[in-house]
């Protein structure tokens, strides 16, 4: 999981290279196609051939849609008009909405502790809405509001899919709401896809892409599935804590951006919030339901 909080931290950088000579969603929808190859390869190998009962079909692609499609289309939109800063601060607050509105709904026990975390949360992403952009341009409020949207989806996708989760592995969960995700995105890039001159893109560009789609999407999606199966999903779920502060670091580092005192306590707090929503002490982890994907897909 230490891999995939580098990977994923470094998504945000690397993506935001790639998009400043590849538009959001030709960037998109040439990641997911790809990766959503890779992933059919690496089920088949582990698996074989892997096709979900048909009662799962449904669920499959409207979750698939919505954690995928209209979340991408959301998030990528967002990284193209905010720092990246910004943006890892922005989902870190995602594992305690998760776990809030799964009370809120009858799914799972919550306590004043998961009540507590989310408005810590909640006031740290306000700080960080407000503060001054760290990347130098000036605050665009529209791309934090395509990212809380972006929350808004991966929640509604972290729910839906439990009501499949037992009855397939990790991965082939994983790879079926891709594969019925992706779709959308290639559709929604084609024109993008063809009227893109590619003999322009640079090293830098393919750099970008290459690691937003081998290292993000597919090898950190395997190795939150084999996270889960090792340790459980509630011990997983709190390594997506660091991933700002890697991606944050690697921000300051290639980007040039720079982070406010109010960014520094919209961490604090967000952070905070996380780890005390889920009730993790020494030696000990709470249960929690989580939903694979990229540390609240990124």
């Amino acid at each position: 999981m230490l891999l995939a909080v580098l990977f994923w931290g470094g998504n945000f950088t690397f993506s935001k290279l790639a998009l400043r000579e590849i538009p959001p969603l030709p960037f998109t929808a040439l990641r997911f196609a790809v990766g959503a190859v890779i992933l059919v390869v690496v089920l088949f190998h582990r698996h074989g051939v892997h096709r979900p009962p048909p009662p799962l079909l449904r669920p499959l692609i409207l979750w698939g849609v919505v954690g995928n499609t209209i979340y991408q289309l959301c998030f990528i939109h967002g990284l193209a008009r905010i720092s990246a800063i910004n943006a890892s601060l922005i989902l870190a607050g995602l594992p305690t909405v998760v776990t809030v509105t799964a009370g809120l709904l009858g799914l799972e026990q919550t306590s004043a502790r998961h009540r507590w975390g989310l408005a810590a949360a909640t006031a740290g992403v306000l700080l960080v809405v407000l503060a001054r952009n760290p990347g130098g341009g000036p605050t665009d409020l529209v791309g934090d509001a395509l990212m809380l949207t972006a929350i808004g989806c991966w929640t509604a996708y972290s729910l839906g899919i439990r009501t499949v989760a037992g009855r397939m592995n990790a991965l082939g969960l994983t790879t079926w709401t891709l594969l019925t995700g992706t779709p959308g995105l290639v559709l929604a890039g084609l024109p993008g896809l063809v009227a893109l001159d590619w003999g322009r893109v640079s090293v830098t560009a393919w750099v970008g892409v290459g690691y937003a789609t081998l290292l993000s999407l597919v090898a950190s999606y395997f190795l939150w599935s084999r996270s889960i199966q090792a340790i459980g999903a509630a011990r997983t779920a709190m390594y997506s804590c660091a991933v700002p502060l890697v991606a944050a670091l690697i921000a300051i580092g290639v980007l040039g951006e720079r982070p406010t005192v109010a960014h520094a306590a919209g961490a604090a707090l967000i952070i905070g919030g996380v780890w005390g929503s889920q009730g993790i002490r020494p030696g000990r982890f709470a249960s929690a339901g989580v939903a694979g994907g990229e540390a609240g897909s990124v």
